[in-house]
């Protein structure tokens, strides 16, 4: 059986020979630029003929070469087949200056505006986003793809409310297992497993050092969605970049590394029949974790594990649906239950009393 990479393959064989040129103004109205990037740009469009609202994404020939065109429009119209995957509408055409395929248009904006505006994302919608992108996450694993480019700017919303968002921009999509050249920059979505391409452009003389290849794994998009939930739970980045050269990384790996090392201990205790060790809360976590509840925490820990293969897969997020992920709810949800047990207890104690001045009025009769 063909592999989906396979097929991607022989897709965009078939499709180079059917590539048309046309006019864009003679077929499509356009109404007003969605978003743009170093590709190109995203123009929401109405096709004349059908009446049908759609976005067209322009890529600059002098800048995209037709296979990586092809590449993205039919991994996106054939293999994007969830719910929370943007899927290209079967157009696709090129211009003296662009190629062009239409898509799904987002007409709210993206996921970036919403966490930078003052209204932020409230816990509710977090976990409801988070789990869309679960599942469209696993669908692209599934079939044997990485996304690596998952940020705010590429999950767009279909509903002013977020209830329902697409992952889009696949450029950076590739088949598992392909070996392409570490690239370092500037980003907490960035993986620390790359920071040796940095010391290459930090380098005096980069000719006289060897580029270092990497494996595109599934444990890439782990990272970024980890990223993506501090990002809609803060409304701000844990650090500035995944390196050692970060003081806000360094106190997050170094807090990790001490609940490893104590739950280490704790396994040994329990195997070999010492004493097991405190709570995970005797460590004090890095500061820019105060916010979030314990649960989250260890969600975190699983998608942010500094070793990329011992990273958890995006289908873990579905397993923490439902609890509080901030710590002011986690509270709120302790003092209720607190105060439902003390309820509890004073029913028992009344229903205790009254059973005893039955018993007692039954022996003075």
């Amino acid at each position: 059986m063909t592999t989906s990479p396979g097929e991607l393959d022989e897709l965009c064989y078939l499709s180079a020979q059917s590539m048309t040129s046309l006019v864009t103004s003679d077929h499509f109205k356009i109404i007003k630029k969605l978003g743009e990037g170093s590709y190109g740009k995203v123009m929401l469009a109405v096709h004349k003929k059908r009446g049908t609202a759609m976005a067209l994404k322009f890529f600059r020939r002098r800048s995209t070469s037709l296979q990586a065109f092809l590449r993205e429009y039919n991994l996106s119209l054939s293999f994007c087949t969830h719910p929370s995957l943007t899927r290209a509408l079967g157009i696709f055409f090129s211009t003296p200056g662009h190629y062009v395929f239409a898509q799904q248009a987002g007409l709210y904006g993206d996921l970036y505006n919403v966490i930078v505006s003052e209204e932020r994302v409230s816990e509710e919608c977090t976990q409801r986003v988070m789990s869309q992108l679960s599942g469209a996450v696993s669908h692209l694993h599934s079939l044997g793809f990485v996304h690596r480019d998952i940020k705010p700017e590429n999950v767009f919303l279909c509903d002013q409310a977020c209830r329902w968002v697409k992952l889009g921009d696949f450029g950076l999509a590739r088949p598992r297992g392909t070996q392409v050249r570490a690239v370092w920059y500037n980003s907490p979505f960035c993986v620390p497993e790359v920071e040796n391409a940095k010391r290459i452009i930090e380098a005096e003389e980069e000719d006289e050092v060897e580029d270092i290849w990497m494996s595109v794994e599934p444990c890439l998009d782990s990272w970024a969605l980890g990223i993506l939930v501090f990002c809609l739970l803060t409304g701000c980045f844990p650090w500035e970049e995944s390196t050692s050269d970060d003081l806000s990384y360094c106190a997050y790996r170094d807090w990790f590394n001490k609940i490893k090392q104590r739950e280490e201990v704790s396994q040994n205790c329990e195997k070999y029949g010492g004493d097991t060790v405190g709570e995970e809360a005797e460590i004090e976590v890095a500061s820019q974790f105060d916010s979030l509840s314990s649960l989250v925490l260890t969600l975190l820990r699983q998608l942010l594990h500094p070793v990329p293969w011992l990273r958890a897969g995006p289908d873990e997020i579905l397993s923490y649906l439902g609890g509080p992920w901030l710590l002011k709810t986690e509270k709120e949800e302790m003092r209720r239950e607190q105060e439902a047990r003390e309820e509890a207890k004073k029913m028992r104690e009344r229903g205790g009393v009254g059973k005893e001045k039955e018993i007692l009025g039954r022996r003075e009769r």
